[in-house]
């Protein structure tokens, strides 16, 4: 039986994402994404679901710096859909909430029926949390943005459905393992994952990043960030179109490792749909 870890509680959209990749897989929930990958790290959990983008609210904070630290490799992506429901008590209206609970990301990308409540905000570690806490605390004045599974978990209702700001509201989540399996080349559209270090010369990144311009490899994310309190040179967490084994890619990469102290394939994985057609799952 595969285990599988994430960062939330059961309800969350990290579960959903979690239970359309593995179905019937045993859940791992955990307090933190560092925990989830832990999990994996320390055998707990075969492989961890995390998500990396919203659509709306942008990267999810610390993930870029915790994947190309953890030894773990991307085996996968996918992209789901979000929704988010006003949800309460039993019994509870709209005119009773005083107070809406959800995660920083979910209050940000709901900001519309906030306004339109002209309710008090508190922010929860998780939406599926948050969903959690209103029904611990069966009070009618409180209510949760989660996913639409919360509600049927934890024992509330919906007091409106579909409270997201933006219909095409998707998360993306990649898929971590301990096992470097990447994809065989050929097999069709590919992501790679890397991660690089540049020499603390100058214009290091833009002379870094040069030869994916000229082999034209389409660069889809990049982030820096730094390790310790020094002011050492910037480390990159980078995503591009394309097999390191593919002629241009390969001359990228090449370039690319002039330049830097050291590069990192951290997965070759099949690109998923959603990235064609522009619907998530």
């Amino acid at each position: 039986m595969t285990t599988v870890a994430y960062q939330g509680e059961p309800g969350s959209n990290s579960a959903a994402a979690t239970q359309q990749l593995f179905p019937g897989c045993t859940e791992l929930p955990c307090t933190g994404f560092e925990q989830a990958l832990d999990a994996v790290t320390l055998g707990t959990a075969n492989q961890a679901v995390i998500p990396v983008d919203n659509s709306a609210a942008g990267r999810v904070a610390d993930v870029h710096r915790l994947l190309p630290e953890s030894g773990l490799f991307v085996r996968g992506e996918y992209f789901l859909a979000i929704r988010f429901d006003l949800m309460g008590v039993p019994g509870a209206t709209l005119g009773d909430i005083e107070c809406v609970r959800s995660h920083v990301h979910a209050l940000g990308q709901c900001r519309k029926v906030l306004r339109e409540g002209g309710w008090r905000t508190l922010v929860s570690d998780d939406t599926a949390g948050a969903a959690r806490e209103v029904a611990e605390l069966g009070d009618v004045r409180h209510a949760a943005l989660a996913p639409p599974a919360a509600a049927e978990h934890y024992g509330l209702e919906v007091l409106r459905p579909a409270v997201e700001d933006d219909p095409d509201n998707t998360t993306r989540f990649v898929v971590l393992s301990r096992d470097a399996d990447f994809a065989p080349v050929g097999a069709g559209p590919t992501m790679t994952s890397l991660f690089f270090a540049v020499r603390n010369i100058p214009s290091a990144l833009y002379k870094a990043l040069g030869g994916f311009a000229s082999s034209a490899v389409n660069l889809t994310k990049i982030e820096s960030y730094q390790v310790g309190a020094g002011l050492s040179s910037s480390r990159f967490y980078v995503e591009i179109e394309g097999h390191p084994d593919e002629p241009h890619v390969a001359l990228a990469l090449h370039e690319l490792r002039f330049f830097s102290t050291e590069v990192r394939i951290l997965g070759v994985y099949p690109a998923h749909p959603h990235r064609r057609s522009g619907v998530p799952a």
